[in-house]
């Protein structure tokens, strides 16, 4: 196992790709959540801001560059034949998801926690210019706070599942464009859907299953008995469906041939 992780992370950083996503991952959250912070406005107690969420909105990007990263570390294998070699070195299967699964998260972590608290940071800087002042109800954000560690914390794993999804979903095709085709339309499809529907119980359910929806309602820190699921039973809802990938694209990568 140490020694197939050790391969699959010559693979990742050998690969200056890689490199340059991760960065704009990082430099993509950063922009849009210091975008967020410094357009958005409180004027008056009870104005309904989230300053946490607000200061995080650049997840939305940053997830997008994660699944990227993470459908290449299995498309690119399969469109060169790499994978052959590689299954030829490693021949438990398993041993190969694990080891990819283990590489990208160590990876999504780091530069996922650099990106988090960044957006942070900037949103604490930022934003009781913006009106969130004590005297409108906000305090400023610390990670001192339960639920601005919480959305911090979540988010980060929020990244990570979004990558395992990624890498699950690549497992199962074997295509880099059909599978970031497909974790585009899971995370965004679903939330459109939801605008669609007229049934206010059809759209909760469908706020509850869609993963985006789900997983980010962990940075939500107000109002959060008015979500359609709590925040970390949210994040739950994203980790089955990332399990679910990984376990179909496992199945499948014993299954068939190289």
């Amino acid at each position: 196992m140490r020694t197939a992780g050790r391969a699959e992370w010559t693979k990742l950083r050998t690969d200056a790709t890689n490199g340059w996503l991760m960065l704009g991952m990082v430099v993509l959250t950063l922009a849009a959540g210091a975008a967020v912070a410094m357009t958005s406005r409180c004027d008056a107690t009870g104005c309904g801001g989230d300053p946490a969420r607000l200061s995080l909105t650049g997840v939305l990007v940053g997830q997008v560059v994660v699944a990227i990263v993470a459908v290449l570390m299995v498309g690119d294998e399969y469109s060169t034949g790499m994978i052959q070699a590689t299954l030829a070195a490693v021949p438990r299967r398993l041993t190969v998801l694990f080891s990819k699964s283990a590489v990208l998260t160590a990876v999504t972590l780091v530069a996922g926690t650099v990106s988090v608290l960044g957006s942070l940071l900037i949103g604490g800087l930022v934003q009781p210019g913006r009106g969130f002042t004590e005297d409108h109800g906000f305090a400023p954000l610390s990670l001192t706070d339960g639920a601005t560690l919480r959305a911090a914390v979540g988010s980060v794993l929020y990244l990570v599942l979004i990558g395992l999804l990624g890498l699950g979903i690549a497992l199962v095709v074997r295509n880099s464009a059909t599978a970031v085709g497909i974790v585009l339309a899971l995370l965004f499809v679903l939330p459109i859907l939801t605008q669609v529907v007229a049934d206010p119980d059809c759209q909760r359910h469908l706020r509850q299953i869609s993963p985006m929806t789900a997983g980010l309602a962990v940075q939500t820190t107000v109002h959060v008995d008015e979500l359609p699921i709590g925040p970390w039973q949210g994040l739950g809802v994203l980790a089955l469906w990332a399990a679910g990938a990984l376990a179909a694209g496992g199945r499948l990568l014993g299954a068939r041939d190289a």
